[in-house]
């Protein structure tokens, strides 16, 4: 059974954070308790995004966190690439049973036809900036999921 990857949904929370909060010297830890994980969680996922130049980390016990640039001039697409998450669509691993022709052909069709669906889903990412992303969460009643 396949798992699923959140290191794009991680990211994509710690960037819209630290963008929502760009006035303040946002930390790890604050980080970790807004996404809900450990530290150490967060604190990999930040890596990627300082090696990437999307943020600016200093160490230490008072050390923060803030956007290396403007919100607006970061996309999802930027975000996504800097978690490394993998591709969204894969093709399945299973050995081809020669005998089924699904089998034997359906690889090379998803193989044909993935490719563009990945482009087209990074295509739409690259039309969301970070500001989008901030204004979509400071919009009142623009919540999906309500606190029980």
């Amino acid at each position: 059974m396949a798992t699923t990857s959140f290191q794009f949904s991680v990211a994509a929370h710690i960037m819209t954070a630290l963008a929502d909060h760009n006035d303040e010297h946002v930390n790890s830890a604050f980080l970790a308790e807004s996404v809900n994980t450990e530290p150490t969680f967060v604190r990999k996922s930040l890596s990627k995004l300082v090696k990437a130049g999307l943020v600016v980390a200093t160490r230490g016990k008072h050390g923060f966190c803030v956007l290396a640039r403007p919100a607006a001039a970061i996309t999802l697409a930027d975000i996504y690439r800097a978690s490394e998450a993998p591709a969204t669509f894969a093709v399945h691993n299973y050995p081809v049973e020669k005998t089924c022709r699904t089998s034997s052909n359906i690889k090379k069709i998803m193989l044909d036809i993935l490719p563009e669906a990945q482009n087209s889903f990074e295509q739409v990412l690259a039309r969301t900036t970070l500001a989008d992303m901030v204004q979509r969460v400071r919009l009142p009643g623009k919540q999906t999921r309500q606190a029980k």
